[in-house]
Parts: structure tokens; C-alpha cells; sequence
């Protein structure tokens, strides 16, 4: 763990603590991060589509699949 001081807005910190459940403020800056850290991973996914991560082709790997029979409806 890192210790260090921050100057941060005190009513903010008291609302960050009641919505995150947390019993410290430490513990609430730490689960503040870890939820924003989060929620960017989410929000770049997209952006690796078509960045060439995934290499191979699509419609051989889809004959190596078994197929299933269709159910009526």
C-alpha cells in the first residue's frame, strides 16, 4: 500500500462512503478506484474491434463446430 495525503472534496467523500458501503475513507478512494478502473476497461473494449487482435477465420472455425438440430417451434 501507498501512503500519501490528498486534499479531497469532504462531502463527496461522505456520499463515496454511504454509496460504496465502505467503513473507511481509505477504503472508500480505494473501491472509487477500482470501480473507475473498471468501468474504463468496459468502455475500451470496443475499441479493440477490428485493431487485427484476433487473428484466424471465422467461417473455418465455424465448420469445426457440431451442429445442432433446429427446434421447431
Amino acid at each position: 500500500m501507498k501512503r500519501t495525503n490528498l486534499v479531497l472534496d469532504e462531502p463527496l467523500l461522505k456520499q463515496a462512503t454511504q454509496v460504496l458501503a465502505a467503513k473507511t475513507y481509505s477504503a472508500a478512494v480505494n473501491a472509487a478506484l477500482e470501480e473507475v478502473i473498471r468501468v474504463r476497461k468496459i468502455q475500451s473494449i470496443p475499441n479493440a474491434f477490428g485493431s487485427g487482435i484476433w487473428e484466424g477465420d471465422l467461417q473455418q472455425m465455424r465448420e469445426d463446430r457440431p451442429r445442432r438440430p433446429r427446434r421447431r417451434k
